[in-house]
């Protein structure tokens, strides 16, 4: 993000009232016409080309493609979805259609690690193998983001982190691992896309280590702003909050979560 567009969003939000700001931290974000702000959803899909809004080129999926081993195939790839993804964006957004699956904010790639054959959601990642999926993420957030002045599309790093168990569980799971395994083995892939540059990262539903990752203060302050200095933004997977107080119980109700 170039210092001009930084210092524009920060005047932006300055002029915002309390409520106003709220409005915007929801995926389908209202427009805050005195401020010239469109609405804007942020839920759009692009695991392997733009989803769920009209034609667009389908690629085979993330777990098929990381058997090519071919991260500068990858990156060709994501800069193709991005493309598509943008020029939708463009024709929606000249006919005023800024809702579901039209933005330029993809929930995508997945870097966790597939291990466990009960997980509903591993042909979404790049496999076993925390070194390749860390190649293959990084080259297509790359490929979505363009090496431009400006993001071509915004990629995001999901699911923060040690998210690869039993989907059954994944609402109430406390998945426990040591530092060790943590780092030589759940963290890296997130580490490269950040370093890649990718601009945004979603928590996970299940807690690490006791906390809920849309609320760990190791994951997402110590680690990713820390260590990684990681500028982007942090996004909830879908209702993950209320699982804070209907199934993790750490919280009481929906206003403390």
């Amino acid at each position: 993000m170039s210092k001009e567009t930084r210092e524009y969003a920060k005047q932006l939000v300055s002029q915002m009232t309390l409520e106003e700001k709220m409005s915007q931290m929801v995926y389908q974000s209202p427009a805050i016409e005195r401020l010239g702000i469109p609405a804007y959803n942020w839920w759009n899909e692009a695991l392997h080309g733009v989803a769920r809004a009209g034609v667009a080129t389908v690629f085979p999926q993330a777990i098929g493609l990381a058997a090519t081993f071919d991260k500068g195939l990858l990156q060709e790839i994501g800069d193709v979805v991005s493309t598509e993804g943008r020029a939708k964006f463009n024709e929606f957004s000249r006919k005023g259609d800024r809702g579901i699956y039209k933005g330029l904010t993809f929930w995508a790639p997945n870097v966790n690690i597939f291990r466990d054959p009960r997980w509903g959601r591993g042909h979404e990642t790049y496999g076993e193998d925390p070194y390749l999926t860390s190649r293959l993420g990084e080259s297509f957030v790359k490929g979505l983001q363009g090496d431009g002045s400006y993001l071509k599309t915004a990629a995001c790093a999901k699911h923060f982190a040690v998210h690869s168990g039993p989907e059954k569980e994944r609402h109430h799971f406390d998945a426990k691992a040591t530092k060790k395994d943590m780092w030589e083995t759940y963290l890296p892939a997130f580490q490269a896309c950040v370093e890649a540059g990718v601009e945004s990262v979603m928590g996970a539903y299940n807690r690490t280590n006791g906390e809920p990752c849309c609320a760990n203060t190791y994951l997402m302050e110590e680690v990713l702003r820390g260590k990684w200095h990681f500028e982007g933004h942090y996004v909830s997977d879908c209702w993950a909050i209320k699982d804070f107080h209907e199934n993790h119980k750490v919280t009481r109700n929906a206003e403390e979560s």
